[in-house]
């Protein structure tokens, strides 16, 4: 009995009491050692499990599943990611064709088959990392996000700019948006927090190359590319799938600015963006986008030196090129910021009958956390907002929640009905529209990374590709940026880029250098500057 009153009970709180239970550590564990929520250790924290080691992804992946769960439910009411933005209404219309081919051979989606419609849609542009109010001119990836609203119900095409992204495992997302979020203590970004990060994820090297270049910077949204970054699947009439990637060409021309130039706009207008769009759709100068897909066959393609699934690596288009397959033009500003900008909710599982996901790890965990963090920021019944609902009927068993405002078209044969099967009544399942796409899978169980990273090669061929001029602006953004760093994170970083580039390594060495000699100089004349200058008056 004695020892038992020793030991605290469940309802104890025990932190902080030396000889405590939450110091209690297995004999391979240090302060230092990460584990989830339940204490377990992790062991791994790069790569989910997977059926072979390129997916699909399984749904027992508990430390993923409670890391992206938190993670998604860290802020409120702004977005975790992509809080500042820009939205627009207008429709798409498809031209029916890939090449010379009708494009039913490929897919059965009607947002692409029935050239007769135009197809409503909606768009929001956005910043990254930033807050609701940060200026739209910083160095960040530019979301592109199209909800459209088809005769099937909602497709939700979610993307940015540059086409690629930092990661290719979802388990290291929320670590990414850490890094590249304010100090949890300070308060404050730091370019040492996002380049320790990214040093020590080498696939990110080739974004990087991308963010740092003028592409980092675009003009504004309406002379913006888009992008879906992820390999999706387009599955035609007798159920046989194609690997497919998305691909928005402003009409209006592209256009990025150099860090001075953002400088001069963000001195005058930092909202410069919003307005440039809101003002073009209100004087009728409507922005247009062509969209383009690139087809793959599905499969692995070893003859490739990179995964085609690999979201941080670009289909070149000598190999694979791009087919023009519609048109979208946004003619109508917003009526109520909030309650369409800021309300509108967009998840890349939201796919019509035509449309399918790939085996990308990284898209199979967005899918579950864009639907998940919006129930949680915009309520259980998101869905029922004029701007995210389908714009055809909408007929389901769930029911009540949160600021539910009315209920899915109940059945009129039996009202009371909110379940099925029934033999009295209610919603009956649909009949299919086609041959479903039964991708053949098989494997072992596995938490590792893919077999072809090839973390450097495209960078280095990215960097090969740019203008002399946006290699110059490349290497003046990345050494300004690691010049003061932690000596080990600038020294990853140059090693990364040299191992996609020996010209892209020397050149950032001998940037670093020189911008960190004339840091000290500078730092040196103004402590001279400022023991020369009297003592301050004292006005009061």
């Amino acid at each position: 009995m004695d020892e038992q009153k020793k030991s605290p009970s469940f309802g104890t709180n025990v932190t902080g009491t030396g000889d405590s239970l939450d110091k209690r550590m297995a004999a391979n564990e240090t302060d230092e050692t990460l584990t989830n929520r339940q204490g377990h250790p992790v062991k791994d924290n790069q790569n989910v499990r997977t059926v072979g080691n390129r997916g699909p992804t399984t749904l027992e992946n508990y430390d993923f599943l409670e890391k992206v769960s938190h993670f998604d439910r860290e802020r409120i009411p702004e977005r975790v990611v992509h809080g500042r933005g820009a939205g627009a209404h207008g429709y798409f219309e498809s031209y029916g064709k890939v090449g010379d081919k009708d494009i039913s051979e490929y897919t059965r989606a009607k947002v692409f088959t029935n050239t007769d419609v135009k197809t409503p849609v909606f768009v929001r542009f956005s910043t990254v990392i930033h807050g609701t109010h940060s200026p739209e001119t910083l160095r960040d990836p530019r979301g592109f996000a199209v909800k459209f609203y088809t005769e099937d119900g909602n497709w939700d095409l979610v993307g940015n700019n540059l086409k690629i992204f930092f990661i290719r495992d979802p388990l290291k997302f929320p670590d990414m948006v850490h890094a590249f979020k304010p100090d949890p203590v300070t308060n404050r970004q730091s370019m040492e927090r996002f380049f320790d990060f990214v040093s020590q994820s080498p696939e990110a090297t080739h974004m990087i190359t991308f963010l740092f270049s003028p592409w980092g910077i675009p003009a504004n949204y309406r002379n913006m590319q888009g992008s879906g970054v992820h390999a999706y699947k387009w599955v035609n009439e007798q159920g046989k799938g194609v690997l497919v990637k998305y691909h928005w060409e402003p009409v209006q021309g592209i256009k990025n600015l150099t860090q001075d130039e953002a400088d001069a706009v963000q001195a005058d207008n930092f909202n410069h963006a919003t307005q440039d769009l809101y003002e073009a759709i209100e004087k009728g100068d409507f922005p247009e986008w062509e969209l383009y897909v690139q087809i793959m066959e599905d499969g692995e393609h070893t003859e490739l030196d990179f995964d085609p699934l690999d979201p941080t690596k670009l289909w070149y288009k000598d190999q694979f090129p791009w087919h023009k397959v519609g048109k979208m033009v946004l003619n109508k500003n917003p009526e109520n910021y909030f309650a369409e900008v800021e309300q509108a909710a967009f998840g890349t599982g939201v796919l019509v009958d035509g449309l399918d996901f790939s085996d990308d790890k990284l898209l199979q965990g967005r899918t579950f956390s864009y639907s998940d963090t919006q129930r949680h920021r915009v309520g259980a019944n998101y869905l029922q907002l004029p701007i995210n609902a389908p714009k055809k009927r909408v007929a389901t068993n769930q029911r009540d929640g949160q600021m539910a405002y009315h209920v899915d078209s109940p059945p009129s044969n039996n009202p009371h009905i909110n379940y099925e099967p029934s033999v009295i009544g209610g919603l009956k399942e649909a009949g299919k529209t086609g041959k479903e796409h039964t991708p053949h899978v098989s494997g072992e169980l596995k938490g590792e990374a893919i077999d072809r990273p090839n973390n450097f090669g495209q960078a280095g061929e990215t960097f090969r590709r740019l203008a002399e001029w946006e290699k110059e602006e490349l290497i003046s953004n990345l050494s300004g940026a690691l010049a003061d760093v932690h000596s080990a994170v600038r020294e990853q970083m140059i090693k990364n880029v040299t191992e996609a580039d020996a010209d892209y390594g020397k050149r950032l060495s001998e940037a670093i250098k020189k911008e960190r000699d004339s840091m000290e100089e500078k730092s040196s004349e103004a402590v001279e500057e400022a023991s020369e200058r009297s003592q301050p008056s004292d006005p009061y």
